[in-house]
């Protein structure tokens, strides 16, 4: 199973990753993690990048993606797809989300992070005031491609067991190896959320408390 994590700056996606990583190679499975190319590119190169260096940021991590170890899951810190959203707010470069949004169509299930976590500032992060319209481009263009997702909220561990349970929904519904998360699935039902434009944490995270607690 190909797991997407996308979602805007300090939202979380790194630790998931990390946590959901340890968490199903505790069970007993094999997990091949592919951490963010814009990161590490940032780090060697000490600046962001330029608006002509999108596109080969974007292929390089694609290029990762493809080559990653054959695994019961890949677990994907950020596609693309963020490269294509920040490209498009930043440059005002929207060339990038054709090929993005094709290269997403490949994971089995995208997770979006919640704007539910405080803000860490980092020397790469933009700051707070960007997360909002992060969030909102990036769901317009899921929506735009027609591509499912669903957003996880909750912190450190109940984060971890709240995607292990997306997870689990959707490995039982392809008949594949499930990962057992805090709530079962007979008692989850799948959830989404459909107004792309909406950023509201509070009203949100009600929401999707309420479906897994149904």
């Amino acid at each position: 199973m190909k797991i997407a994590l996308l979602g805007a700056e300090s939202t979380g996606k790194t630790h998931l990753a990390e946590g959901l990583t340890a968490s199903l190679r505790s069970q007993g499975h094999c997990v091949s993690p592919i951490s963010e190319t814009l990161r590490l590119w940032c780090h060697d190169a000490g600046r962001t990048p330029r608006v002509d260096e999108q596109s080969g940021i974007a292929q390089a991590h694609t290029a990762r993606i493809a080559q990653a170890p054959a695994a019961t899951y890949l677990v994907a810190d950020t596609t693309a797809l963020m490269t294509a959203v920040y490209s498009d707010l930043l440059f005002g470069d929207n060339s990038l989300y054709a090929s993005a949004l094709e290269q997403q169509r490949g994971f089995d299930l995208t997770l979006v992070m919640g704007l539910d976590l405080s803000w860490v500032a980092d020397p790469q992060r933009d700051g707070p005031h960007s997360r909002a319209p992060v969030d909102a481009c990036l769901r317009a263009a899921l929506a735009r491609g027609n591509l499912p997702y669903q957003v996880v909220y909750g912190k450190g561990l109940a984060r971890v067991r709240n995607a292990l349970n997306a997870i689990e929904l959707i490995a039982n519904h392809a008949g594949g190896i499930s990962a057992r998360g805090r709530f079962p699935s007979k008692n989850a039902g799948a959830w989404e959320w459909n107004c792309e434009k909406c950023s509201d944490a509070a009203c949100e995270h009600r929401l999707f408390t309420d479906l897994l607690n149904r």
